[in-house]
């Protein structure tokens, strides 16, 4: 499980709760199963109106990548690219024939097995770039069906408090009765806000940094495999392949001195 997923959810939810309770109220106040219908249906039925039912149930099921805890094999792919470039130097490309098919990425299989049938680099590059280009498409779909839901959400919240206002309004004579129906009306704006900026737009990000992680990877397969075919010798190609991986590892380094910094000066 991604513990940073969990967490958010869990600081965010009860973030909201806690809050309502140490301002005096209660979870029974904003606990209301019709405005829930109202919004999520709503937000739903928007959402699939706007995406094709592919991409639609493809999103609902990517759900399961934000949960999980993502694995960075990048540098088992390097090494693995590095092990194939050095049969491939010492035995000739044909000796990656029968390895191709064996190799842990299927888009790694690819490529080697255009290398070994004797494709140049530009027919790989024109070939397999727009592989890359259509799931980077692809995962920018889902991370949009999610962005789309978090902006419809937070309208058909107000849909549903008014929906609850005009119930209120057709009975003014009990003053007691229209204070509690109004107050129970903007539960459903609570709730198309809530379900946006807690989880739909927090998703389609994590979402987005999926895809950039996926491409990265690709990428990095497509360059290894393009000096395999040119021959390169492994400790280059190496050297080369390791760059994809420096800026992932700069970048948690960067962070993590900014954070010192930042406590060293408080």
């Amino acid at each position: 499980m991604d513990k940073a997923t969990i967490a958010g959810l869990a600081l965010g939810f009860g973030g909201v709760f806690v809050g309502n309770m140490l301002e005096g109220g209660n979870i029974g106040q904003i606990i209301n199963p019709i405005a829930g219908l109202i919004v999520l249906g709503g937000t739903i039925g928007a959402t699939m109106v706007q995406f094709p039912m592919s991409t639609f149930v493809a999103a609902i099921k990517s759900l399961n990548s934000v949960l999980k805890e993502p694995v960075d094999n990048s540098h088992e792919l390097v090494e693995e690219i590095v092990r194939y470039a050095t049969i491939a130097r010492k035995d000739g490309i044909l000796a990656l024939e029968s390895l191709a098919p064996k190799a842990s990425d299927p888009f790694l299989s690819r490529a080697l097995m255009m290398a070994v049938d004797g494709a140049d680099s530009t027919a790989m590059r024109e070939s397999l770039e727009p592989s890359i280009a259509h799931m980077e498409e692809a995962g920018e779909d889902l991370a949009k069906v999610y962005e789309a839901a978090g902006g419809f959400s937070p309208t058909i919240g107000i849909i549903g408090a008014v929906l609850g206002l005009i119930q209120v309004m057709q009975n003014l004579s009990d003053i007691a009765a229209v204070g509690h129906g109004i107050a129970s009306a903007f539960v459903a704006t609570i709730y198309g806000v809530a379900f946006a900026n807690l989880v739909a737009l927090p998703v389609s990000g994590k979402l987005k940094l999926r895809t950039r992680t996926l491409i990265a990877s690709k990428e990095l397969i497509l360059e290894g495999a393009l000096a395999i075919q040119q021959g390169m010798n492994p400790k280059l190609i190496r050297e080369r392949l390791t760059s994809f991986t420096h800026g992932k590892e700069s970048g948690a380094k960067g962070a993590a001195v900014a954070a010192e910094r930042a406590q060293a000066a408080a």
